[in-house]
């Protein structure tokens, strides 16, 4: 049985072609190729490559300054947030979001609209595996090469399970029997009609937005088309914590407010979604809203 794309390039020692992460006396991180015969140069001294290729991970190697520098292959989360970018990427932090509350799974059939840089498709595909489908549609070209040339560095070559397509999503979305869509664009409303047709009964919606009234459109636009569960929606935050002998306290800074997320299950063809019970705020809708259940209220 053969090795799932990319494994072999997360294991054993170090081969010309892997990356690897070093770590300096400050935490600082540096990542570069192995090549044979070339040196790797910092302010506090050089290397040869050499002295890796072949070496356990985990290894410390030491400049030409006597600086100790400990070399390990990046993390995906690692090398997500220093490859090459076009747009803004999906932050570690929100992307193992989506795997867990999108259920993720090997083997899934994915629609994947606004690819970015390609981070959340490099973490999509590590979860759905040889045997699963990536579908990612990106308006731009720019940012689609972009993409591609990230995702194949980090698996070593073009990934059995993905397909990437230049365009709107609305407009070329041919995928049936879809299992999961995720979606990281501007206006995720607009590709709703399209996306309940694609979405297998039960399979589920999950939209990545920036701002609150992204958020509320999106999650009032799933109400209305009627095709879906009542949307949660959240956003999670990361501090990080101080420890050294008795000073234990958390980092002065944080990784504060990257984006929301919501996501909505796909209903059964004819059924109707249960009538809210929550009741909201006064004056949570205006005297104008032409929402769904306007006339008689949103909730009941």
């Amino acid at each position: 049985m053969s090795e799932p794309t990319g494994a072999a390039r997360r294991r054993g020692p170090f081969k010309v072609g892997d990356q690897v992460q070093l770590t300096d006396p400050k935490g600082r991180h540096y990542t570069f190729t192995l090549e044979e015969g070339k040196n790797f140069h910092t302010h506090k001294g050089s290397f040869p490559h050499d002295e890796l290729i072949g070496a356990p991970e985990g290894s410390v190697v030491r400049t030409t300054g006597n600086v100790a520098y400990l070399a390990l292959r990046p993390l995906l989360p690692d090398y997500v947030l220093s490859m090459p970018r076009g747009a803004a990427v999906v932050y570690p932090k929100d992307a193992g979001q989506i795997l867990a509350f999108a259920d993720i799974f090997p083997g899934a059939r994915v629609v994947e609209a606004g690819v970015g840089s390609g981070s959340l498709s490099s973490f999509l595909l590590r979860a759905i595996g040889d045997q699963g489908m990536l579908h990612s549609y990106e308006r731009r070209a720019d940012f689609a090469e972009i993409a591609q040339a990230n995702v194949e560095r980090y698996f070593g070559g073009p990934h059995p399970a993905w397909q990437l397509t230049v365009g709107d999503l609305q407009d070329n979305l041919s995928d049936t029997d879809v299992d999961r869509v995720i979606l990281d664009m501007l206006a995720p409303w607009e590709c709703l009609e399209a996306v309940s047709k694609a979405l297998v009964p039960g399979g589920i919606l999950c939209c990545y937005v920036a701002t609150t009234t992204q958020l509320a459109r999106t999650v009032e636009s799933i109400r209305e088309i009627g095709s879906f569960n009542e949307p949660t929606a959240w956003e999670t935050m990361i501090r990080n914590w101080h420890i050294e002998g008795l000073a234990v306290r958390p980092d002065h800074r944080m990784i504060g407010h990257t984006g929301f997320l919501l996501t909505a299950r796909r209903l059964a063809d004819g059924v109707e979604p249960p009538m809210r019970r929550r009741r909201p705020a006064k004056g949570a809708y205006g005297e104008d809203y032409a929402g769904p259940n306007a006339d008689g209220g949103t909730a009941r």
